[in-house]
């Protein structure tokens, strides 16, 4: 395996086919599994009707330990459901999306004519989770207001934090996070469950965290995994993060007006739109999502952020510049679209 079977891999995925060019509703399906989700899980399925696409959960794909109660999954949900409708008007359709009791998504579709959707395809390929160290300068006004308001959603709405002393707060709460985290071996085991130590792996099963995006060296999975105990450590996460955030512009913290499923899809809309306007921007964003997993945490950042009562802080993530890293993979459209 070369570097650049990992290389074409991500350039295929990333190519999206172009307006007019074949099946518009299997285009939509692959601008959908670009979006993000927890751990790269991709617990998603697609079904394609005449006039409609419904995504559901696929709860063999979820992670009980880290996201015991399926909000993470349904955030999962909302982000591909945001992605396909970003790219619908560029295909013809016109989207109107709709939440089932259930929590599966369906996305109806109307043809209209072929609108000029070029930057959205552009920012749906190139959007990911950039984990590495940013360039720690400031963004400007018209950019956080930019970014801002495409995170507002129906009863979810975003806080931009540019703080030194709250980001410092928040810092805090996210190393208690790690290292709660990170002395549980549950936990342990289903991180590493997720992590594909080399390109033959990820290449292989097309979800979960590669070596590649976040800089680690290729290992054989028999020679990593023993390894991890040693590397895989509260003390050397806590740096990582340390530094990560102090690089980053900025913390954005989605707050939804309550603790459901239709929420949790809500908010993955809203960071899904987010993420979409920054990279069209030329900013990154990672989740640092330790202080809202570890539920004793709560409490702590929401009296920090001044949440009202009813309030609940769904998703965080740090932001700022910074170079894009190589891209993460996805299973292929057969494997996630149902009959």
């Amino acid at each position: 395996m070369t570097d650049r079977s990992y290389a074409a891999a991500a350039s295929r995925l990333r190519t999206l086919p172009r307006p007019g060019d074949g099946n518009p509703m299997q285009a939509l399906v692959h601008a959908a599994t670009l979006a993000a989700s927890s751990h790269n899980t991709q617990p998603w399925s697609f079904r394609i009707d005449a006039d409609a696409i419904t995504i559901s959960p696929d709860f063999s794909r979820r992670c009980p330990v880290v996201d015991p109660d399926d909000s993470h999954l349904f955030k999962s949900l909302g982000c591909a459901a945001e992605n396909l409708a970003a790219a619908a008007p560029a295909y013809g359709l016109a989207p109107d999306i709709r939440i089932e009791s259930d929590g599966r998504v369906v996305v109806g579709l109307t043809k209209t004519a072929i609108q000029a959707g070029a930057s959205a395809l552009k920012a749906i390929a190139e959007r990911q989770c950039t984990k590495s160290p940013y360039d720690g300068s400031a963004l400007a006004p018209s950019d956080s207001s930019a970014i801002e308001s495409a995170g507002m959603g129906i009863g979810v709405r975003v806080l931009l934090i540019d703080d030194a002393k709250l980001k410092e707060t928040i810092l805090d709460c996210v190393n208690e996070g790690n290292r709660t985290q990170l002395s549980d071996p549950a936990f342990r085991r289903e991180l590493i469950h997720w992590i594909r130590f080399n390109d033959a792996a990820a290449i292989g099963t097309g979800d979960g965290l590669g070596g590649r995006p976040s800089g680690q060296p290729q290992l054989p999975a028999w020679l990593a995994k023993p390894l991890m105990g040693f590397v895989l450590t509260p003390k050397s996460q806590m740096a990582r993060d340390t530094e990560n955030l102090r690089s980053s512009a900025g913390i954005a913290v989605f707050i939804g007006e309550r603790d459901n499923v239709q929420t949790s899809i809500e908010t993955g809309r809203s960071y899904e739109r987010f993420a979409l306007a920054a990279t069209e921007r030329g900013i990154r964003n990672a989740f640092i999502n330790q202080p809202i997993e570890v539920r004793r945490l709560r409490p702590q950042l929401h009296a920090a952020l001044g949440l009202k009562r009813n309030e609940v802080a769904h998703l965080m993530v740090r932001y700022g510049r910074g170079p894009l890293a190589p891209y993460s993979l996805r299973r292929p459209i057969t494997d996630v679209q149902s009959k």
